[in-house]
């Protein structure tokens, strides 16, 4: 009697086992598990890299609003005429604020002095391209032939063409706006722009639709 209980017991063991083992997944479900895990994993990683790279192309344009603050206030401060740079050397953004002189687009002391320039967040770039419009998204003057722009500002804060320039006669010439973008994050763009001939500054964000000066960072 013991013999045939045990030997039941076997049976239903077997067949439990059988039962949930039958029900586990197969190795053509294990693999499309894989898969999607693989998919998943990836566009976690894609999203990331794109929250990161969007974190640092705002940071670059924190920095590009500080300058031209920077220079701004020092202008104001020092009764003298102050101005921000900006210039791509060896791919790299680079800013600096100094004293602006007369008849030098930049003076040749702050182009080879390394400690006033700073770099902008890496993979930062100016667009310099036109958009579908015909427009450039950065107009700030540009020197000729090389990537270099500024921004000047007079003693009573006002954005000026020319060293020497009043508020008085100044024009809408001086308004102008910086564009950045980030090289790994598509084609999302920030800006950073003088928006009245008094000098207020302002910042942007890229849209899907233009403005009334055909820009579509504002």
């Amino acid at each position: 009697m013991d013999t045939q209980v045990h030997l039941a017991s076997l049976v239903n063991a077997k067949n439990l086992w059988n039962k949930y083992s039958n029900s586990g997944f197969t190795l053509p479900e294990m693999l499309v598990v894989v898969v999607l895990i693989g998919i998943l994993a990836t566009l976690g990683i894609s999203n990331w890299l794109a929250f990161v790279e969007i974190h640092r192309l705002n940071t670059a344009q924190n920095e590009v609003y500080y300058a031209m603050r920077q220079a701004q206030s020092q202008a104001t401060k020092d009764k003298l005429t102050k101005q921000a740079t900006f210039r791509i050397q060896n791919g790299v953004v680079q800013w600096a604020v100094h004293q602006a002189e007369a008849g030098q687009f930049i003076p040749n002391a702050v182009k080879t002095n390394g400690n006033l320039w700073h770099n902008l967040e890496p993979n930062t770039g100016i667009d310099e391209e036109e958009n579908n419009k015909g427009k450039k998204e950065t107009t700030l003057r540009k020197q000729t032939s090389q990537q270099v722009w500024r921004v000047i500002f007079n003693y009573q804060g006002c954005p000026i063409y020319e060293v020497g320039d009043e508020c008085t006669n100044t024009s809408l010439r001086t308004l102008g706006q910086i564009t950045l973008y980030s090289q790994n994050a598509g084609k999302v763009k920030r800006c950073v722009y003088v928006s009245t001939i008094l000098g207020a500054i302002k910042t942007g964000n890229d849209h899907q639709r233009a403005n009334e000066n055909d820009k579509y960072c504002y």
